[in-house]
């Protein structure tokens, strides 16, 4: 299989990219080095070979979502750049459209 420039447009527009002409022949390039490097693998003998769904045999080591007072609330206000005494301030993020 060939990447050509109608094929690479048609990627660039699915994925929503811009592709500067300049970089066009590098791209095909690479993809087509991919696409080789790819179709190697069909060449490698995998009879026998249990397909595999998780690439680690580890089994995730959930533990309880426990509640602790890590750090205590005089201590965390200490490090805040602006507070008034309970709170963190912060900068106001949401504009009023009515205005």
């Amino acid at each position: 299989m060939q990447i050509t420039k109608e094929t690479l447009e048609k990627i660039a527009h699915l994925a929503r990219l811009e592709i500067k002409p300049e970089e066009e022949a590098g791209l095909l390039n690479d993809l087509n080095e991919i696409l080789v490097w790819v179709e190697k693998l069909n060449e490698v003998n995998t009879d026998g070979v249990e397909p595999i769904i998780h690439m680690t045999r580890e089994i995730n080591g959930f533990r309880d979502d426990l509640a602790t007072n890590a750090l205590a609330k005089a201590d965390g206000l200490k490090l805040a750049p602006d507070h008034d005494g309970n709170f963190f301030r912060v900068p106001k993020v949401i504009k009023d459209k009515s205005k």
